[in-house]
């Protein structure tokens, strides 16, 4: 680089010259030039040289084997008489994948062993060597799109789209949110300090813990184990991922993606450890003693299961637990802007067969509105498609089925309407796989079980609130004991988008629009049934971290004062000579320290001190 620079013709360098001088009104002299050039070569070389060393490093990770027979299960289900080995197949047409052993109690020891081996040198390296990890890691997702779309696709059930969409596209953007905003989000902070403590320095660090856990659900096999590992390798920890018993079969794959970018930079692989267990022996993972935070994706019941296990060990965790998610639409939508909207509806809904922890649950319309929605709304569910290579892909297994049904029978029964499905679909091509008719119930109202349940299902549930108030509005929107995502449609200029935004019982809210929180990397979470703590974005990094105030001596090294540091006055040492006057002595300290004015902090402040000293 530097040979080049310096052989360039002459009548470019001058130019250049001429340039620099005049953006700069420099007038260097014509002898030092040859410095200044060989200067900036060597910026360029140094330049250079470290954009070379932070691009990605490519690798390969073979794909999962599928059974060549590609045989179909009569029965298809992840327990097998007679085997304590997880059975896996794809739950859209029913083949069988393979079996996964599950872990023992010895086994998980084991996996946090070596993670937390492995943390120990981790937790040393540098945001630039993390970075470069991630970095190489967001390459490889983006080099292997499609086959991680078919393997996720292949294990759960969902189309290639919304694979892409739910697998892909937040993997790539909670990658490269971490690559960009990561360290600001753990640098060192410096906090303020008082009157009193003014010769004190403030400081708070974001450290490692050590080996964190995650329990992660099904309905993302890729994203949801990626998910994680990404935040927990940033902020130096290890972790162990427990994945679901249904998607067992990608989940080596899956690990192999990201241990491949640790091994290519040349850190060490047992960072990473997966486990997949039944449920009787999750437990010895959410108390174990080298697990200092949980992150849990799941159902309720099983939450209050890992909650009370890990307070044995009182690890932290941060819940996830679904939600009932509203969409309320305002009658102050736009003509020309409800086509967009119905489009948003659908995909909110349907998207991963409405196995979205953040999916729309209920669209909650206003009386001015409602009607129109709904004709716009039944042809477009009516006409979507069930299968992988169409719209709708399949459930990840039958146990949901009779609930669902029930749900909607119930619903019908006080006088909902069902306009579009409402039942189990068996797939000519495919009799095995799971799926559920496209399901369109309008007129539901708050005191119907579909109305408080999380269906997770390809279900669209449509309420009428009782008037264009917003405290209408808002009592049908927070009725269920539930406060995950949200989402509100409207005029900009409405004066109630402000109100639903500040007082809608949930975590997240999106204005027109919907997901688009996550999208963004804003912490994730909720209230109420749906869980406690964030992860995601900045909060979701610091939560990984022991944060660590540390308060020392501004000038502790101004010898020639010998040091300014806290020491107790004679006044307040033992043994107190005299209360009273010690008393006097603190209270002069106090009102030096809080009262409001200067004249009070001399009269009484600085004068209690002198008096009483």
């Amino acid at each position: 680089m530097a040979t080049t620079l310096m052989e360039a013709p002459r009548s470019l360098l001058i130019q250049l010259r001429l340039a620099l001088q005049e953006k700069t009104s420099l007038d260097i002299p014509e002898s030092a030039w040859p410095i200044v050039w060989s200067g900036i070569a060597l910026f360029a070389v140094w330049y250079m040289t470290l954009r070379e060393n932070d691009k990605p490093i490519l690798y390969k990770v073979p794909s999962p084997k599928v059974s060549e027979n590609a045989e179909i299960l009569e029965e298809p289900a992840i327990k097998v008489s007679g085997s304590t080995a997880v059975q896996c197949y794809a739950p859209a047409t029913g083949q069988f994948l393979g079996f996964v052993n599950p872990s023992s109690p010895n086994a998980i020891d084991r996996a946090i062993e070596q993670a937390k081996a492995a943390q120990e040198k981790w937790a040393s390296t540098s945001f630039r060597e993390r970075r470069a990890v991630l970095r190489t890691m967001l390459q490889h997702v983006l080099d292997n799109q499609e086959e991680i779309c078919r393997v996720a696709c292949l294990d759960s059930g969902k189309s290639m789209v919304d694979a892409q969409l739910g697998e892909i596209l937040v993997t790539a953007e909670k990658l490269e949110w971490t690559i960009k905003h990561g360290e600001k989000a753990l640098c060192p902070s410096r906090r303020p300090t008082n009157l009193l403590m003014s010769y004190k320095r403030n400081t708070v660090y974001h450290e490692p813990l050590g080996v964190v856990a995650a329990l992660v659900s099904w309905n993302y096999p890729f994203h949801n184990l990626i998910g994680p590992i990404i935040p927990a390798l940033f902020s130096g920890n290890s972790i162990v991922v427990k994945v679901s018993e249904q998607t067992a079969w990608s989940s080596g794959y899956f690990t192999s993606i990201v241990r491949g970018a640790l091994v290519a930079h040349g850190h060490n692989p047992s960072l990473i450890q997966t486990v997949v267990c039944w449920p009787q022996t999750a437990s010895h993972l959410t108390s174990h003693p080298d697990i200092s935070h949980i992150t849990f994706i799941g159902s309720r019941p099983v939450c209050h299961k890992v909650a009370a296990s890990a307070a044995k060990a009182l690890i932290p965790v941060v819940a996830e637990l679904g939600g009932k998610d509203a969409s309320i639409i305002l009658d102050s939508v736009a003509n020309r802007d409800l086509p967009r909207v119905v489009e948003t509806l659908l995909r909110g809904s349907f998207q991963a067969a409405g196995q979205n922890c953040i999916g729309i649950e209920r669209i909650i319309a206003t009386p001015g509105i409602y009607d129109r929605l709904v004709s716009l709304l039944e042809p477009r569910v009516k006409a979507l498609r069930l299968g992988q290579d169409k719209d709708v892909g399949a459930l990840i297994s039958d146990n949901s089925f009779s609930r669902l049904e029930g749900l909607i029978a119930e619903a019908v029964e006080k006088g909902a309407r069902l306009l579009a499905g409402g039942r189990q679909y068996i797939h000519p091509d495919h009799p095995k796989g799971h799926y559920f008719t496209p399901t369109l119930l309008v007129d539901v109202t708050p005191d119907m079980a579909i109305a408080k349940e999380e269906c997770f299902a390809p279900v669209m549930t449509m309420m009428k609130t009782p008037s264009n108030k917003v405290e209408d509005i808002l009592a049908v929107a927070n009725a269920p004991d539930f406060g995950l995502g949200s989402s509100v449609f409207g005029a900009e200029s409405d004066a109630r988008i402000p109100v639903i935004v500040k007082k809608i019982k949930a975590g997240m809210i999106a204005v027109n629009d919907f997901g688009a929180t996550y999208a963004v990397q804003l912490p994730f979470g909720g209230v109420a049934g749906s869980g406690y703590g964030r992860f995601a974005g900045e909060e979701g990094l610091r939560g990984l971290c022991n944060t660590k105030s540390v308060c020392e001596d501004r000038f502790g090294s101004w010898w020639w004062f010998g040091g300014v540091r806290t020491s107790i006055p004679p006044a307040m040492r033992y043994p107190v000579q005299d209360q009273e006057r010690s008393w006097r002595f603190a209270r002069g300290v106090v009102e030096m320290g809080y009262a409001p004015g200067w004249g009070r902090k001399i009269a009484k402040g600085l004068g209690g001190i002198v008096g009483n000293a």
